[in-house]
């Protein structure tokens, strides 16, 4: 078994989550402390668990999941119905069985939806109304775009931050929850939950510069499509048709409006640059209500970043370490990053 946390209560076991805004480093970060401390990585990005979204997710490359094993990683078709709440159930039984085998589970990711439902739980959800859904998307197809998101912002301005304005599927369901119950839906979340036992989990998040992170996000945006975008979105769509929804997520939004059409290239390029900067505010947004974050300031690639995370982690693994060989350090960090 894995070797417990100081302090933490007997039977419980070591959950380290790195957390963070896009194209902050969680991935190398990630894969040089399961190096270092012997552990294995939870993907927790909500278009990483789909199969054939490579360009355009910034998933782990097959080379870096060859080096450290990572879970919940193409692990749904394009054509799925992939929610959080399955993305909990199969996660939660990939940490235990990392666990089961004496090895340092690392969630790692960005989806803070997923992260809440893996560790907090999610609440009894109403059912569908497909009538009241039907008469929201007329509604916003009467009143026009942003009509959905200020109806929200009246009954739960909290989860108006959290939800962009743009995301219908989720407007429409964080309403229907919200006249359902009869309470903002970000009270329902409070309230209900069954939460992740039987783990003391440590949580270190990562916050780069503002400015440096946005021209990092700027020049991924624009690789994604220098690398092929356009055509991986071309053959997913073909495969899986337009409706697809993973296909409305950053990157392959904007991809799919150049196979239309209706952008050119270069707009493609600045609307997905522009959307992955405002994906990352909201991404704070959420993190910073997360309970307990150990805060780094820089990039998850950075020797110093690394260093502070040690630390971090060594306050509560360190003794623990010790007794227990298997949660030993299997080698000094070296001056080698990755993407």
């Amino acid at each position: 078994m894995v070797a417990r946390l100081v302090g933490m209560q007997a039977g419980q076991s070591p959950l380290l989550v790195l957390l963070g805004p896009t194209a902050s480093g969680k991935t190398a970060l990630s894969l040089r402390l399961a190096e270092h401390y012997g552990g294995e990585i939870v993907s927790c990005d909500s278009v990483a668990v789909y199969r054939g979204m490579e360009i355009g997710t910034a998933k782990p490359t097959l080379t870096e999941r060859r080096r450290i094993p990572h879970h919940m990683v193409d692990v749904a078709a394009v054509s799925e119905a992939f929610t959080a709440g399955e993305y909990a159930r199969q996660a939660r039984a990939a940490i235990a069985e990392i666990t089961s085998r004496g090895k340092l589970p690392i969630v790692t990711g960005g989806t803070g939806l997923y992260l809440r439902a893996l560790i907090d739980g999610l609440f009894p959800a109403p059912p569908r109304s497909d009538e009241l859904r039907e008469r929201l998307r007329r509604s916003e197809a009467a009143r026009g775009p942003g009509w959905l998101h200020r109806i929200l912002i009246r009954l739960d301005p909290t989860a108006a931050e959290i939800i962009h304005p743009n995301d219908a599927p989720k407007l429409v369901r964080a309403i229907e929850v919200c006249l359902a119950n009869r309470v903002p839906i970000t009270e329902s979340w409070r309230i209900g939950r069954e939460s992740l036992q039987g783990y003391q989990v440590l949580r270190i998040g990562i916050n780069p510069d503002r400015k440096a992170l946005y021209d990092r996000i700027n020049s991924r945006a624009a690789t994604m499509f220098d690398e092929g975008l356009v055509e991986e979105t071309r053959q997913l769509s073909a495969k899986y048709g337009r409706d697809a929804r993973p296909l409305t997520s950053l990157g392959y939004r904007q991809a799919m409006a150049v196979l239309a059409g209706e952008l050119s290239l270069q707009e493609a390029v600045a609307r997905a640059q522009q959307g992955h900067r405002n994906y990352a505010k909201r991404q704070m947004t959420w993190f910073r209500r997360e309970p307990d974050v150990r805060w780094i300031a820089g990039f998850g690639n950075e020797e110093d970043v690394l260093r502070q995370a040690m630390l971090i982690i060594g306050e509560g693994l360190g003794a623990a370490a010790a007794a227990k060989p298997e949660l030993q350090p299997v080698a000094a960090p070296g001056a080698q990053s990755a993407s």
